[in-house]
């Protein structure tokens, strides 16, 4: 299938990674000789030098035998009209990355529906909704939700002398059988892999955990974690993450203080949260942070727009005693920093956006996929159809992949944590964790 992405910068150069990985024939397109150059250098993709709005730009890209175009670039207009131009030139999938709210409101004249763009992404929101979930969690270092959020994917770094530290899968599984849970996948200096009965979780790891939503909350004890209640936030910087966090937890009725710099933003967001207390500061004023509050605060968030800030006031909240610290990062290559200077997590929109756009890439009956920070692994949901490979057959007579494994089956209202004598029937919902080189054969079992 052909795959064009408009936009080289960090989330076109990931998704044109991901894609041509599993042998897609991909097109990059973008105006900068340089990033067109970097792509074309280290990917196995074609790069074409121009504007992505433009018709003869995409001719030379071959628009016509394409089937999905994505614009990723960070202007608004210019993804829109590259779509746009797209659909009327046979493409038959189109997405776009938005960032103005004037083009994705509901009842707008620009909206996704009256423009015929299938999806539009949102990169601020997406990084909201992210940041939220791993402040109500109090451990976890990635979430991701499935099946209509009745499923969750939890990462979590397993502390000195955690229950599950020192021991087989199998012999946990002997111990902790009566709890709905599955260990998808392990992360050990840096290398992840897929484990089986016999793998050991030592402590250090970053363990990867899926389990039913509803009963979540007993999985970061089992790693060593304590309890955590969310009922007081500060948000470093107003930026629109920023924002759109605030107003989450709001409505969640959870307090929330911002603090920015900006005198003018700060009137803004106070006419904009009226129930959010907005204060004009510096958040890497140590001396400020410490007279706010932050000392015991259960959630602190650095979304100031400026990674390295982000980092700094982080760390100074951290060492201040901040129960819970979140850093937004914009730059994939400072997301392994995150763990190694102490935070407690970060969000990046443009993988947010990432996460948002491979589900409409892959083959098969995909609902909905998750490319999780630091590890070489993905989360996809599939439908299983009456004709898939897999319907009817129990997971033990399978022969999945090296590198893939089937975490949650669900069957209706019920969720089934699968072992090898279930059964895989149409019509099911199947989350299956594998690493890249095993997700082509994954899909072709579900297709």
């Amino acid at each position: 299938m052909r795959v064009i992405i408009v936009g080289a910068g960090e989330v076109g150069y990931h998704l044109a990674q991901r894609l041509s990985q599993e042998e897609q024939d991909v097109v990059v397109v973008d105006s900068d000789p340089e990033r067109a150059e970097r792509a074309s250098g280290l990917l196995d993709v074609m790069t074409v030098v121009g504007n992505g709005a433009s018709i003869q730009v995409l001719e030379e890209a071959g628009v016509r035998s394409a089937r999905l175009l994505m614009a990723v670039t960070s202007l608004d207009e210019v993804n829109l009209i590259s779509c746009l131009a797209a659909s009327r030139l046979g493409v038959k999938y189109t997405i776009a990355r938005i960032s103005n709210p004037d083009y994705y409101a509901k009842g707008s004249v620009l909206s996704r529906e009256r423009l015929g763009i299938d999806l539009m992404i949102n990169p601020d929101r997406e990084a909201a909704t992210e940041t939220f979930q791993l402040l109500s969690s109090g451990a976890a270092t990635d979430v991701a939700n499935f099946a209509d959020g009745k499923v969750q994917l939890m990462g979590l770094a397993v502390r000195e002398g955690a229950r599950v530290a020192g021991k087989r899968l199998e012999d946990l599984d002997s111990e902790l059988g009566h709890l709905p849970y599955v260990v998808a996948a392990i992360v050990r200096q840096g290398e992840t892999f897929i484990p089986d009965g016999s793998s050991v979780i030592q402590p250090g790891d970053q363990i990867y955990v899926l389990s039913p939503t509803a009963q979540a909350s007993f999985i970061p004890p089992l790693a060593g974690h304590e309890p955590f209640r969310l009922q007081r936030v500060m948000i470093a910087g107003g930026s629109a993450e920023g924002r759109y966090l605030a107003e989450i937890l709001q409505d969640q009725g959870i307090e929330c203080t911002i603090l920015d710099r900006d005198r003018r933003r700060c009137l803004e967001l106070a006419e904009q949260l009226p129930r959010c207390l907005v204060l004009q500061g510096d958040a890497t004023d140590l001396g400020l942070l410490e007279m706010e509050g932050v000392n015991g605060i259960d959630g602190f968030v650095a979304a100031t727009g400026n990674d390295e800030t982000n980092l700094l006031s982080s760390l100074l909240a951290k060492t201040v005693g901040a129960r819970r610290v979140v850093s937004l990062v914009e730059r994939f290559e400072y997301l392994p920093l995150v763990p190694r200077v102490g935070l407690d997590a970060a969000v990046s929109p443009r993988m947010s956006a990432v996460n948002a756009i491979l589900r409409y890439v892959r083959r098969g009956r995909v609902m909905t996929v998750a490319t999780l920070k630091g590890i070489e692994a993905e989360t996809i949901e599939f439908r299983v159809g009456p004709d898939s490979a897999v319907a009817q057959r129990p997971l033990k007579e399978i022969r999945f992949p090296k590198g893939a494994l089937v975490g949650t089956i669900i069957r209706g209202d019920t969720i089934i944590i699968p072992r090898g004598r279930d059964w895989v029937k149409p019509g099911d919902e199947v989350i299956v964790f594998a690493v890249p080189e095993a997700i082509p054969e994954v899909e072709e079992l579900f297709s």
